[in-house]
This record gives C-alpha cells, structure tokens and sequence, in this order.
C-alpha cells in the first residue's frame, strides 16, 4: 500500500508538524507501506522534527504568500500550478491513500483532483469559536460555510481529534483519532528544578498573556520559582508579551524562544501551564504527561479535557479566570506530594495515547472503503 500524506510545510516547529513527523516515521519503521510527504512551500528548508530517509519527500514549490489571503489574486494566480503540479506528482505516486494534514485553499479541490484516490483530510483545530460565531456572520460567510460542509462530503474520511467535535460537523463520513505519543519516560537523572514550563506557537489564541497575569498574582510569594515560555511565531505578540512583563514588572517568567530540546526542559521542570483560548488535543499536554508533568490548564474547548483526568494527573481550570488559574498554580507548587502523585498518575494514565493504541486505528482507517 501507498499512503501519501500532504501538507504546506515541515520546517516550523509546530504541533502538527510534530504530529505529522511522528505519523510518518511509525508507517515508515512499523509497516510495509510506501510512505510519502508531499508539501507545497518546503523552501529547500530542513525538516523541523526527524524523519527516517524511509519517507519519500516531493515539494511541489507552489509558494503561497502566507502574508496574504489564499483569495487574494496574487495566490489565486497560484492555484493552477498548485493543482497541476500536484495532479502529475499523484499520477507519479499512484498513492492508495492522501491524507490532508493542513487547512488551506486547496482543501477546496483535492477531492475533485483525487478520483481513485482514497482522501481522508485530519482537522487539528477546534470550531468551537467558528460555530459559536456563524449565527452572526455575514451572508458571504454562512455561504462559505454552507460550501466547506458540502466540500467534506466529498473526502471519504474526515478525522477528528476528540468526540467533543463532531457537533460541528454535518457529514457523515466522521472518524475520531486522537493524536498517539510514542512513550518512552525516562528515569528521573535531573533533579527537578523550580520551573513551570508552557510551549506554543506565540499567537493570540494560545493566550500566554493570561500565563504572565496569573503568575503576576503570586510571582513575589515564591521567589526560587521561575516560569518558561517556550516558543515562536508573531513578532509583534512576542514583543507585546514582553512589554506585558515589564509593565507589570513580574519577575522570573522568561520568553524563552524556540528550543529543539523542549523534551529535555520538560524533564527539568516541575509543572506545566496552558492557558489558550482554544485546543483541539494539544500535543504539548501528551509530552508534558510523558515527562512526568502534572498539568494545569484551562479547561478551554475541548481538548486538555480529553487529556487530564482533573485532580488526578493535573487540574482544569475554568476557562479564562486568571485568578482561578493562579490559586490552583500556587496549591501546586506548596503541595510537593501532590505534584509526585500526580506525576505517577499522568506517567500511568498516557498509555491510553500510545502509539501501540492509536496507530492501527489509523491502519484500519486505510484498509476500510
């Protein structure tokens, strides 16, 4: 069997590209399959996250300006050669499967270019805010919508992340997945340190202002702790973040930038901390969990619900009450034996998220019609 995974890029550390580079090496190491990527602005660049030479990687070159609307006419100018280039790499590969891993204007035509090809399309992101929003959209918009749900009954699979999320969709060709870690905790040789780490793309729907005004609240009660914020993205949110802390003069909570060792700052630190707007099934909980993180979060739609077991192996917080959030942070970092527990239980809990147990749902979802 073939299977051809398709998305604009692997060189932006990210969720989904992680998520992707995980999927890619398991089919490739795991399985007799041909397993490809197919991208469409790689740029020459290296891969973010590792991946096996197995993996046959084609870059199609199209080079959306991402600055730009996909409608703009400079990117509708793109969409021939876009569909062009990716027909004739399809026709090379003769793949079983395509897998859409990214959300972009070419969503739109894939199923219609595909014909033979079996298409499954992952959406990594929750719509609890679009549907909440559609009753008071404009006419052009319901319109869109009304397009986008007859386009996903074209795709033989769409996949979600949690059961949280089928309410939002009106096809009936759903499947839900979880993303699957590959779990290998390891022994704990560094002594934990005084940190609580968060990890993101820097952009406004991960919320790390709340992070910084919630520590704001009870930074000066403990001053042997620090918190990390790991990540990159908008320069213009990171410099806002930064004013933020200075304004606020809260000490020792560091924008810490991109890091390739996020695994190794999880095992040095001792809690995690989300506080986003929105998460479908954040991968970064999965990891924390893995490295024997207990996990405070909001308990934002609908993903670290479907991850955290409350009180057991991290707490949920109502969702944007800063004041909640700093309470129950401050009851974790007096509570040493909590946090142990805690870490026990996230280590044990995880299993459910292997890859042992997701990937051959993903297999299975190959083989079915």
């Amino acid at each position: 069997m073939r299977i051809a995974y398709y998305t604009d890029q692997i060189y932006l550390h990210g969720g989904i590209e992680k998520v992707l580079a995980q999927k890619l090496n398991y089919l490739a190491l795991n399985t007799d399959y041909e397993v490809y990527l197919i991208t469409t602005e790689q740029k020459g660049k290296n891969h973010c996250y590792h991946i096996t030479d197995n993996i046959k990687h084609h870059d199609l070159g199209v080079n959306y300006i991402r600055s730009k609307s996909y409608f703009s006419l400079s990117n509708l100018e793109k969409v021939p050669k876009h569909i062009y280039r990716l027909r004739k790499k399809l026709k090379e590969i003769n793949p079983d499967v395509l897998i859409v891993c990214n959300y972009a204007f070419d969503f739109y035509f894939i199923p219609f270019i595909c014909r033979g090809v079996k298409t499954v399309k992952e959406f990594h992101s929750s719509r609890y805010y679009y549907a909440k929003g559609l009753p008071n959209t404009s006419l052009f918009n319901k319109k869109i919508h009304q397009i986008n749900n007859w386009v996903e009954t074209k795709y033989n699979h769409l996949v979600l992340l949690n059961e949280d999320e089928r309410k939002y969709y009106h096809s009936d060709n759903l499947v839900v997945i979880p993303n699957a870690i590959a779990q290998n905790p390891k022994k704990e040789i560094i002594k934990r340190k005084n940190i609580i780490i968060a990890a993101g793309r820097i952009a406004t729907v991960k919320q790390f202002d709340h992070l910084i005004k919630s520590w704001a609240l009870i930074a000066k009660k403990y001053p042997t702790w620090e918190v990390h914020i790991y990540g990159e993205g908008d320069k213009t949110i990171s410099k806002s973040l930064a004013v933020l802390i200075m304004s606020l003069n809260v000490p020792n909570i560091y924008l810490k930038g991109v890091t390739n060792i996020l695994e190794t700052k999880m095992h040095e630190a001792s809690l995690y901390a989300l506080t986003s707007a929105t998460e479908c099934f954040p991968m970064v909980l999965l990891e924390a969990l893995n490295c024997g993180l207990p996990i405070i979060s909001y308990d934002c739609p609908h993903g670290p619900r479907n991850i955290i077991t409350n009180n057991k192996d991290g707490i949920l917080i109502t969702h944007n009450n800063i004041t909640a959030f700093a309470k129950e942070l401050s009851k974790l970092i007096d509570n040493t034996p909590l946090r142990d527990k805690m870490r026990k239980n996230g280590l044990k809990n995880i299993s459910h998220f292997n890859e042992e147990n997701i990937m051959p749902k993903w297999l299975q979802l190959f083989k079915n019609k």
